[in-house]
């Protein structure tokens, strides 16, 4: 792997929460991955598997419990001083789910935008705060004219722009995009997405994109990370996934996506997992994906399978396909 480009290493990353009496929810378990500058990461999965926990960890939201965040070529160390932390959260942002309750109600846009500046940029004059929040909304597409309005005057999709806006105002390399369209209608969510491409292009973003929807993060994705109960099962480029998917849970998920075409939609065969996500509190032992897989051998529900490049660069945690262990990053 050449190191000059990635952006993001991450090795062995584990987050928990306590949530009683020596009791721990483990939301992020033994996570590694990296993304290179300039590229989007989509990150899928059920709803409680981790993926926004390990968004908000990336961008030091939340501080991990052990394992490392390489940024940029630094090791993000949770003990650093103001003015170092301070340069971390310029760096990395991030675009929210919900476009209704992540803009404050009681500012204006101007105002919402201009927050990053007056801490990042200080010394910045008010009009030239002012001049940036109108090329900003210009940028993603919004008149001007909306720059004294309030986040109840605009549609979803309007906000959701406003709210990349305030990401984009403080000028950062990575962003992370947690489910950024799923609150939108269908027919706003391409226009976001098409957006973000364009930014990305524009500015030499890099994202991790976390959504539900496998379809579009086909779209905007070149490569794609598979999450189940706090641990990725898959990473591989987009295409290749789609094509020839390795790890059981992989396969059911994609057979879920609807074709087009009714009559192929009628004659595929769907892939209906068993039983409920398990507790992460709890998780099962052994390969934690055991208790619903179709696949299910012995050894799954005794030994936790490593996760192993079982062709070249397309990784999976399963027995399927043998036990060496990728210690760095994979590629």
């Amino acid at each position: 792997m050449d190191k000059s480009s990635v952006l993001i290493e991450v090795n062995h990353l584990k987050k928990h929460f306590p949530v009683g009496k020596n009791k721990m929810l483990q939301a992020i378990d033994d996570v590694s991955f990296h993304i290179h500058r300039g590229e989007t990461l989509g990150l899928v999965g059920e709803s409680g598997c981790g993926k926004s926990t390990l968004g908000r960890t990336l961008i030091q939201l939340y501080e991990p419990d052990s394992g490392e965040i390489i940024f940029d070529g630094q090791k993000l160390n949770s003990n650093a001083g103001v003015t170092e932390r301070r340069e971390y959260t310029r760096k990395m942002q991030m675009i929210y789910q919900d476009p209704y309750s992540s803009l404050n109600a009681r500012m204006t846009v101007m105002e919402i935008i201009s927050e990053g500046l007056i801490v990042h940029r200080p010394g910045l004059l008010k009009e030239e705060r002012r001049r940036r929040v109108i090329e900003l909304l210009e940028l993603v597409g919004l008149s001007p004219k909306h720059v004294n309005r309030y986040p109840h005057e605009f549609s979803g999709g309007q906000r959701q722009r406003i709210g990349i806006a305030r990401a984009l105002a403080v000028e950062p390399q990575f962003i992370v995009a947690d489910e950024p369209i799923a609150a939108l209608d269908v027919s706003i969510q391409a226009q976001i997405v098409n957006l973000l491409k364009q930014l990305q292009r524009e500015k030499q973003l890099t994202y991790l994109f976390i959504a539900h929807d496998l379809s579009m993060v086909k779209y905007i994705s070149d490569r794609i990370a598979v999450m189940y109960l706090g641990q990725l099962m898959e990473l591989v480029h987009s295409e290749e996934l789609y094509r020839r998917p390795l790890h059981p849970y992989t396969e059911a998920l994609l057979s879920a996506i609807p074709i087009p075409d009714p009559r192929l939609e009628l004659s595929r065969e769907r892939i209906v997992l068993q039983g409920d996500v398990p507790n992460p509190i709890t998780p099962p032992s052994g390969c934690r994906f055991h208790t619903r897989c179709p696949k299910v051998m012995d050894i799954c529900s005794t030994v936790q399978p490593q996760f192993t490049e079982a062709a070249p660069y397309h990784y999976v945690r399963c027995h399927l396909y043998g036990s060496k262990e990728v210690v760095a990053c994979p590629e």
